[in-house]
């Protein structure tokens, strides 16, 4: 089992008749190694919109993205076959901070006319922050935030896929084994096609009994 930590760019949109759409995607592959939790690779893509190939100031400032960056990059149903590949056969969960990001692979998927299968066992990290610090819904953390409350340095850029995944998988990997994962499969959702950029389950705690299996044996890998 690998954890897959992701993060996207979108392009930032001032009017509500807009939709967003991704231009840079990140990620941290996070798996037990030799008894650990820990970071074992990464991936970072930029990608070129389809509806809006020349993004705006407010992107470009925002993001720290340029036009040169995009200009460059595949368009999305290249950069996620290889996202996939990346991943690799191993079964995964795929983690992010808070719901927009699932919502937008959900939204470019079907634009692009690809299947949606590969997005299950999908679950909002910083939902999982809320229910650990016992918080109500409406306190959740940004994760500038809830990087300080581990006491964790930022590194890199906020607003960067990369950055931002790499962030984000060190809260995952700090807060491991009280973590309660969802086991789940893509269903449909109401308005899910549409998202604004703006600033037959089971729950299992994957390393719950990671401090066990160090007791009792070596952990093989």
């Amino acid at each position: 089992m690998v954890y897959i930590v992701y993060d996207l760019e979108m392009t930032v949109c001032r009017k509500k008749t807009h939709i967003s759409e991704i231009i840079e995607l990140g990620a941290a592959k996070v798996a037990e190694r030799d008894g650990r939790v820990e970071i074992i690779d990464t991936f970072q893509s930029f990608v070129q919109p389809l509806k809006t190939p020349i993004i705006s100031k407010g992107t470009i400032d925002f993001t720290g993205i340029t036009q040169e960056n995009i200009s460059k990059a595949e368009k999305f149903n290249l950069v996620l076959a290889r996202f996939l590949s990346w991943i690799g056969d191993e079964d995964y969960y795929l983690c992010s901070w808070g719901p927009d990001d699932k919502l937008q692979f959900i939204r470019e998927c079907r634009s692009h006319q690809i299947s949606m299968e590969w997005i299950r066992n999908h679950n909002n990290l910083q939902k999982q922050l809320t229910t650990i610090r016992k918080q109500e819904k409406h306190q959740q953390m940004g994760l500038k935030a809830a990087l300080e409350w581990l006491d964790i340095p930022f590194s890199g850029s906020h607003h960067r896929a990369m950055d931002d995944a790499v962030n984000t998988a060190k809260i995952f990997v700090h807060l491991a084994e009280e973590m309660k994962l969802e086991r789940n499969e893509y269903i449909p959702e109401n308005r899910e096609d549409i998202v604004v950029y703006k600033t037959g389950h089971f729950t299992n705690n994957p390393f719950g009994k990671l401090a066990g299996m160090i007791e009792e044996e070596p952990f093989a890998g």
